[in-house]
């Protein structure tokens, strides 16, 4: 899959697209770019037209003067406008979830329907806690890339010893014999990644109550109780805030990544069957 640079009023985005059909807006987690796909599985490519930006920070989108969640959802909505696209299904997971709520709640008429998937709906990280002060170290630019190109490395040579470093950043679940299949999505997902200014940006973001309180249409909010990257805390407070939400609260061995693990189908089959509950024009 390939990538394609615009050029907007707000500035430049970059962007991927496949499939054909129900236009769905993907907007990406921290450390990712448009080409993250493990968020796809489940979507038949002859029903739906998956449409995935590279958020402000992120890939080949710069970030300039487009810090804010708002800021980034103008400039997506100007690549939807590109594409002749008059309305969508927005998907936003983990550090992409207030872009996702921006959307949603300034643009009505764009957007049909908002999926949290193990999302952040207010002000995450607290500036004197721990683990901001280490993202702010380990995910600088100066460092980032040498940080992910290691990981990498390591992927290639010892993919399990890898994965299970990982495993406790996304699941409270005790560490465990990790199945092989799991091991190798997770190794083919962070292939991709790279934080670039985009993750130090995001942990510094927050949305007033009074953006998410304005959300109407229908949404789905999907987080799992094993989340030990997004508190659960998130989800209940989106449900609480946005008056058209139900929300799904998962047991699921992967935590954060719910697209990962044998009951991965049950999350990806609700998510599914919400869109499907409301036919879109397109």
């Amino acid at each position: 899959m390939n990538s394609k640079v615009i050029n907007t009023k707000p500035g430049e985005i970059e962007y991927c697209t496949i499939g054909k059909g129900i236009p769905v807006l993907f907007v990406h987690g921290g450390h990712s770019n448009c080409f993250e796909t493990i968020c796809h599985k489940g979507f038949d490519l002859e029903k739906f037209q998956l449409i995935t930006p590279s958020r402000p920070g992120y890939g080949r989108t710069p970030l300039d003067n487009n810090k804010t969640p708002k800021q980034a959802a103008d400039i997506i909505v100007e690549l939807l406008n590109y594409l002749s696209i008059d309305n969508v299904i927005v998907y936003g997971i983990s550090a992409g979830g207030l872009t996702a709520i921006e959307l949603a709640s300034n643009y009505p008429d764009k957007v049909n329907k908002l999926i949290l998937a193990s999302a952040i709906s207010k002000k995450w990280l607290d500036e004197q806690g721990k683990t901001y002060k280490t993202a702010k170290k380990m995910f600088n630019p100066k460092v980032e890339m040498f940080i992910w190109g290691m990981v990498r490395f390591f992927s290639g040579i010892f993919p399990g010893m890898i994965a299970k470093s990982f495993y406790p950043q996304f699941s409270k679940k005790t560490i465990h014999k990790l199945n092989r299949d799991d091991i190798k999505e997770l190794v083919s997902t962070m292939k991709y990644f790279n934080s670039k200014m985009g993750f130090l940006n995001d942990i510094d973001q927050s949305i007033s109550n009074e953006i998410i309180a304005k959300i109407k249409c229908p949404t789905l909010i999907i987080h799992s109780e094993n989340d030990n990257s997004v508190s659960l805390e998130h989800a209940k407070y989106a449900n609480k805030m946005i008056e058209n939400s139900k929300i799904e609260i998962l047991n699921n061995e992967w935590g954060h990544l719910f697209w990962i693990g044998n009951d991965s189908n049950n999350s990806i089959r609700k998510t599914i069957e919400f869109i499907q509950e409301y036919n879109v024009s397109t």
